[in-house]
């Protein structure tokens, strides 16, 4: 059950209930629907609680009250209800009652405003004698806001409701309760099971209730006053009053009597200045579907003649007349028309859903074809991406009859779509070759266009020689063209390869991008450069360049009407915010983007990456996978080249971590040989130190130093300074694990070096987790190389308190012990769980021994030890107990202990249940950051597991 009645009304039924001398009369006017009646019971309820006398009193049913209550002298609280229906004689028997209302007396009076035989006298004339003591109040009731619609929406059919089924839900019933409550009752019933979208919504329909009403309202005019009220079905919305009689087929004299009765008998609202229609939007289709169709089919053809006349002409809705009028080239040449205004007004989701729902017409004749599917494709390109689109264009491409500089043009929109917006990239590449081939000698703007996307060095496959060579081609025909739009275009591919491939001039040719052109064609061009110089920015590592071009970027796309443009420069932002450490809230910002985009894998890519990355530094080794490689929507070979490569750094990183070294090595030759293959080495900075490390311990050292070798050649002198910094990195990897037996010490202190070189460069950019990680490898080869155990990981419990060598080597090791304790710190900082565990482990197992501390283990009662406490966390993170043990060095048995032990003294029921539980031992500065109730990667996991 839904309340109907807002919480506004109910200060009023207890001021009607509570202990007064003076008597009360509320007046209180609502339409149909809007509560009165709710509003009534509220009031006899709190009544009976307070133990005060309730007499009802329904006008228009014979139910009023007997001659004694009519002239009780006591007080009492009198509930009149419908008073808009009572006749001239119950209404001089309510007034008797009214003026001499007792003290300690009160009474509400509902009516429907809109239904007064006397409009604004509830009780009709002559005025009404009230005593002088008594206190007169009127309250209009009003329809639910926005906000109060989406509450009950939630409360009958739950949490499920996109956005704008919502929004439709509050416009078409205008907020009024009780047909909110209709409606829902309706979508609660309907088969199959109701899923929360706007298409729902729209097909569930007038409610009965309301028809009945709206119908009743109508028929109880007369034949020759209908039609006004026919005309505002027709049009649908609030019109004014002579486009009203116009489409009504009525005279300017008859025309205005039958609106003016409409209002009388509220068949019809005014809404606004010289504005009528219907109280509530969902009545119209109701008479709508009353009429005959022949009266329907003329009323639709004077309602377009009417709008195509206006200034501007709403080309939308000449379009819906026409059609529904049954005079199809009319509806066409109206379709194109508003076609091309939605494009000129940058709204291209809505000239694609509109040429979509044409297009798809049976029987369309071949020539209105070949003129909306071009327009459809442009639109398309430019805004989001549509399955129906694709579709479409690739039934009419395959159209032989079709001449070729248009199936030329289509082909081209087709293969920008699917390369783009689907991330079918063979299929876009093939489309977009054939295009430019057809449009070579008859459009060469589109064929510049063509071979500007075939540029694209993010396209999987060819390397970039071949997109060098296709630039030059589109260079030739935007030329030839003469088109500022094609210049622009071309321009804005040659600044993309330019700035990924970080040349000497791509920060000039930048500059070069049009920015304050008029032409909403060029602005938008301009803006993809801008975006895609950007993410290239991002990429290199210059993040307070990449800032200042992603704000102007996307400024000017939204400008410029390009929401393909924009939401990529949002995705550049998510890999932004995880180089440069801004990592709270981005996981949820990750999920919130897939959830936008998720029917566009070329946009959603970047937030996958990114929740997989951060899954990954967080422990949560099964969620990562599974954000990586996209959640099985498509492959990791499919992504945009520097997308796979960080992809594929980070799933080797993983079966590093699991000790798959196989597979490891597998992975890094196949990943490697895609960006070798590509030749843009600046995508090699995320792949690079973890493929260098697979092949090392896969006994592979030759090829991980070619890998080096190539990367270092590939990167010559371009501004690329991520790149370099994981250069430098890749041969630290080399010098710690690739170095000959022979050369130990010195190969790690060389290794330290090249690490502390590496995490300095981090530091510059700023990237703080791969600065961390880097200054945690420098600390790792120094401890080892000046340890008694030397090189390679040490067990638990072995006592590293004394470092071999000179007083120069303790210093060595303390300073080392200082890093990882600051790496440790700034892990958990940034909140990645994983590394602060591994980094602790490490601590522990090669920092001196504190003196003073007693023999044996400490006593942690029935607290958590520090060493239970990264179990723990690591267990609730998604960790299996093997994993746990491979990163903290100990055995799984070890591990299962240390589980149980936790969950006994935290009361924890699972694994998961660890995540949220106070623990102790070690201290808040200490502690790893623990994201609360996330499952494990195996749901409830066994301690035995």
């Amino acid at each position: 059950m839904i309340a109907t009645c807002g919480p506004a009304a109910l200060p009023l039924a207890h001021t009607l209930v509570q202990k007064r001398a003076e008597p009360l009369l509320l007046f209180v006017e609502g339409a149909a629907g809007e509560g009165k009646s709710h509003l009534l019971q509220e009031v006899a309820d709190l009544a009976d609680a307070a133990e005060k006398t309730c007499l009802w009193w329904r006008c228009g049913t014979g139910g009023g009250p007997s001659p004694e209550d009519e002239h009780r002298r006591t007080p009492a609280l009198w509930l009149v209800e419908d008073v808009h229906r009572a006749d001239e004689d119950e209404l001089r028997r309510l007034r008797r009652v009214l003026e001499v209302l007792e003290p300690g007396s009160a009474a509400a009076v509902t009516y429907r405003p809109e239904e007064l035989p006397v409009p604004a006298l509830p009780l009709g004339g002559p005025p009404m004698t009230y005593p002088s003591r008594m206190t007169v109040l009127r309250y209009r009731l009003a329809p639910w806001n926005e906000e109060r619609v989406r509450q009950a929406a939630v409360q009958a059919l739950g949490e499920d409701w996109t956005p704008e089924a919502l929004r439709r839900l509050y416009e078409r019933t205008g907020g009024v309760p009780r047909v909110v409550v209709d409606l829902l009752a309706a979508l609660r019933e309907r088969r199959p099971a109701f899923t929360g979208t706007a298409a729902e919504v729209e097909a569930a329909g007038t409610p009965a209730r309301l028809a009945e009403l709206v119908l009743s309202r109508t028929y109880a005019l007369s034949p020759a006053d209908r039609p006004v009220v026919w005309a505002a079905a027709v049009l649908g919305r609030p019109a004014g009053r002579d486009e009203l009689i116009a489409v009504s087929g009525l005279g300017a004299v008859r025309g205005n009597t039958a609106l003016l009765r409409a209002l009388e008998g509220a068949a019809l609202a005014e809404l606004g200045e010289d504005r009528y229609g219907f109280a509530v939007p969902l009545e119209a289709p109701a008479v709508r579907a009353s009429l005959p169709g022949p009266v329907r089919q003329d009323l639709h053809g004077r309602a377009a003649g009417v709008l195509s006349r206006g200034q501007p002409v709403a080309w939308d809705a000449v379009a819906g007349h026409r059609r529904a009028a049954g005079d199809s080239r009319r509806w066409l040449q109206a379709v194109e028309k508003a076609a091309e205004s939605a494009a000129a007004a940058s709204r291209h989701q809505h000239a694609v859903r509109l040429l979509e729902q044409t297009l798809a017409t049976p029987g369309l004749p071949p020539q209105a074809r070949a003129r909306l599917a071009p327009l459809l494709a442009r639109s398309a390109v430019t805004g989001l991406r549509s399955d129906q689109t694709v579709e479409v264009l690739t039934q009419i491409v395959r159209d032989s009859s079709l001449p070729s500089s248009v199936r030329g043009e289509l082909r081209l929109d087709l293969g920008l779509m699917l390369g783009n917006q689907t991330g079918q990239y063979a299929e876009g590449w093939q489309a977009l070759e054939i295009a430019a081939a057809e449009l070579r000698e008859v459009r060469p703007d589109l064929a510049a266009r063509a071979m500007a996307a075939l540029s694209s060095p993010y396209w999987p496959g060819d390397s970039v020689e071949v997109h060098r060579g296709w630039l030059c081609d589109a260079l030739d025909a935007a030329d030839a063209s003469g088109d500022d739009a094609t210049r622009t275009a071309v321009l804005a591919n040659r600044v993309t390869l330019a700035t990924h491939c970080a040349e000497p001039d791509a920060w000039e040719l930048v500059k070069e991008l049009p920015r304050e052109t008029t032409d909403p064609a060029c602005a938008r061009q301009a803006a993809r450069g801008l975006c895609n110089a950007a993410d290239a920015a991002v990429w290199l590592g210059l993040h307070e360049r990449a800032e200042d071009l992603l704000a102007e970027g996307r400024d000017l796309s939204a400008r410029s009407g390009a929401p393909y443009i924009e939401h990529n420069a949002l995705g550049a932002q998510l890999l932004q915010a995880w180089w440069t450490g801004q990592w709270p809230g981005l996981a949820k910002r990750c999920e919130d983007f897939v959830a936008t985009t998720a029917d566009m894998p070329g946009i959603a890519s970047d937030a996958y990456i990114v929740r997989g990355l951060l899954a990954l530094a967080q422990g949560d080794w099964g969620e990562a996978a599974s954000w990586l490689s996209q959640r099985g929507t498509s492959g990791t070979e499919s992504l945009p080249v520097p997308l796979a490569a960080t992809a594929a750094g980070a799933l080797i990183r993983l079966a590093l971590a699991r000790q798959e070294l196989e597979a490891a090595a597998e992975q890094a030759r196949a990943a490697w040989a895609v960006v070798a293959g590509k030749g843009v080495w600046s995508w090699a900075a995320e792949l690079a130190p973890w493929a260098v490390e697979a092949l090392t311990r896969a006994g592979e050292s030759a090829t991980a130093h070619a890998m080096v070798q190539d990367f270092a050649r590939g990167l010559d002198r371009g501004d690329a300074p991520a790149a370099r910094a994981a250069l430098t990195w890749s041969r630290a990897v080399l010098a710690e694990t690739g170095a000959p037996a022979r050369e130990g010490r010195d190969g790690l202190l060389r290794a330290a070096e090249l690490y502390r070189e590496a995490a300095a460069a981090y530091a510059r950019l700023p990237r703080p987790y791969a600065q961390a990680l880097a200054a945690e490898g420098a600390a790792r080869c120094v401890l080892a190389a000046h340890t008694e155990a030397g090189p390679g990981p040490v067990a638990e419990g072995a006592d590293m308190s004394a470092p071999a060598g000179t007083e120069s080597s303790r210093t060595s090791v303390l300073s080392a012990v200082t890093e990882l304790e600051s790496c440790a710190q700034r892990f958990t900082g940034l909140g990645a769980v994983w590394d602060a565990a591994r980094t602790r482990t490490l601590l522990r197992t090669r920092q001196p021994a504190k003196k003073g501390r007693p023999p044996g283990r400490p006593s942690h009662a029935d607290e958590l030890s520090p060493r239970e406490a990264e179990v723990a966390q690591l267990a609730a993170s998604g960790l299996t107990n093997r994993e746990i043990a491979a990163t903290l060095h100990l055995s799984p048995r070890t591990v299962e202990q240390h589980i149980a032990r936790a969950m006994r003294k935290t009361g924890a029921l699972s694994r998961r249940g660890l995540a949220s539980r106070p623990g102790g031992g070690s201290s808040d500065s200490e502690r790893p950051f623990v994201r609360q109730g996330q499952p494990s990667r195996h749901g409830e996991e066994e301690l035995g597991s």
